[in-house]
């Protein structure tokens, strides 16, 4: 049995909880909390939970024994555990209440092919199971996962070296410290090139990351877990003062929420130099200073179209980020990617200079949006996707490259526009002729999204406005 069969066999047990009104969101966190214990088991590693409650206590239970005992467990790992432990099952509850349900998963996880799982790696059974989860519409999770074909890719072209300390500040499940991991292992042989103290390094302060959500903060742990990594995952607000610990990295690489902040309310950071109730350029702020100062620290961050275009506090903020960094490329991301539909995104590729002004002197637009195939379950999307863009960001001489994708707006051209960085995108053939007529289906579905993107703009104009209303009382 490969990781995909046991992957999906996991999945189908959420039929079984259907009864019980759950999520597939807190399917994912209840079995979160019955997979630790399991995998614990299974890796020989259970001297971290107190013997009453490991794996065969769950096992050799059955109906309402098994339901108090469970509930019990949850409360005592979280109250009275220590380290990984605690941060995983702290303030945990169940929302099963048929004790029949509990049991039939437990059983069945107990009768999975382990054997396989194990040789094929926990970690990438886990990560299996968090994009089936983000892939289901109803859960609510694509917010949460980045399509791991793109981080690939970011990771890559980004180059992290070892002994760099690298972060993600809008953690989600940890996917980008993970490929990170996961590429300087290969390029390392699993850190055995490197000095003993540097794979300590690698393996407990290489990579950090921060995030708000207390379930998907379990989720990240338990995924680094799963993956060898012992890195600090902070829960809490990047945008607030928590964010300033997270200072002085060498890389970032991230995917921030999209959205403003709760009734248009700023962040509590009193470093930021300009504070919207916009979360992404808030975020960029964040990314751009936290980077270090030696014109070699970099960072790829992937942030929706409004960053590129919105006026007031957004073209201060990329012109401070033009000042501070090179940024250096542009990437136009393609439609229907992300599991979150109503955004299209991009990816902004900058290195943090020595000095904080004119540190951009050009900008490189690669345009992946404009007449590409509509991905999704039909198409997917697959690194593949990406290698005349990585042909063209790699090139040594970049006015060389011969694609109309690739253009390239000097900095004097963009502060004539504006500052807009809403540039760089093709003309659309769809446009141009009358016989290949768009999908009706696919017609609807681009003005739904560009309806949500109206609709965000407007919220965030309502945000400002509320606040300029307070400051007058």
């Amino acid at each position: 049995m490969n990781t995909q069969e046991i992957v999906q066999k996991l999945w189908n047990l959420c039929n079984v909880l259907r009864d019980d009104g759950i999520t597939f969101h807190q399917y994912v966190t209840e079995l979160t909390y019955i997979l630790f214990l399991k995998m614990l088991k299974e890796k020989g590693n259970e001297v971290s939970i107190p013997e009453e409650f490991r794996w065969d206590s769950l096992a050799s239970k059955h109906g309402m024994e098994l339901f108090n005992h469970y509930r019990r467990l949850l409360l005592e790992l979280g109250g009275k555990g220590s380290g990984l432990v605690k941060q995983i099952y702290v303030n945990a509850n169940t929302n099963i209440t048929e004790p029949k349900n509990l049991e039939k998963i437990i059983k069945s996880i107990d009768d999975l092919d382990w054997y396989s799982a194990q040789v094929e790696g926990f970690g990438d059974l886990y990560e299996g199971l968090l994009e089936k989860n983000a892939s289901e519409k109803k859960s609510g999770a694509g917010q949460y996962f980045t399509p791991r074909p793109l981080i690939d890719v970011m990771v890559k072209l980004v180059d992290p070296k070892p002994g760099e300390r690298c972060n993600d500040p809008a953690a989600g499940t940890f996917g980008f410290m993970i490929a990170a991991d996961d590429y300087l292992k290969k390029k390392t042989d699993n850190y055995f090139d490197l000095s003993e103290q540097e794979a300590i390094f690698q393996r407990a302060q290489a990579f950090s990351g921060c995030e708000l959500v207390k379930d998907t903060h379990r989720l990240a742990l338990m995924n680094a877990m799963l993956h060898g990594m012992e890195n600090e995952i902070l829960h809490g607000d990047t945008l607030s003062s928590l964010g300033k610990q997270m200072m002085n990295m060498d890389v970032i690489l991230t995917n921030p929420p999209f959205g403003t902040k709760k009734g248009g309310e700023r962040p509590t950071r009193d470093d930021l130099t300009f504070v919207t109730s916009n979360k992404q350029l808030n975020f960029l702020q964040h990314i751009y200073r936290a980077l270090k100062a030696n014109g070699k620290a970099r960072a790829a961050v992937v942030l929706p179209d409004n960053v590129l275009f919105a006026e007031g506090d957004g073209q201060k903020i990329r012109e401070d980020l033009m000042d501070k960094c090179n940024l250096h490329t542009i990437l136009r991301l393609p439609t229907g990617i992300f599991y979150a539909q109503g955004v299209t995104t991009n990816v902004l590729f900058f290195t943090r200079g020595e000095t904080d002004k004119g540190n951009t002197d050009e900008v490189w637009f690669y345009d992946m949006r404009t007449n590409m195939p509509k991905f999704g379950k039909r198409t997917p999307f697959t690194e593949a996707h990406f290698n005349q863009f990585i042909a063209a960001y790699t090139t040594e001489d970049r006015t060389k490259v011969e694609d109309e994708r690739w253009s390239r707006f000097t900095r004097g051209e963009i502060r004539d526009k504006g500052d807009t960085l809403d540039l760089g995108l093709i003309a659309d053939e769809s446009l141009s002729s009358y016989e290949d007529l768009p999908d009706p289906i696919e017609s609807a579905e681009e003005a739904i999204e560009k309806l949500e993107r109206a609709i965000a703009l407007l919220n965030e104009v309502v945000g400002e406005l509320k606040v300029v209303e307070e400051g007058r009382e």
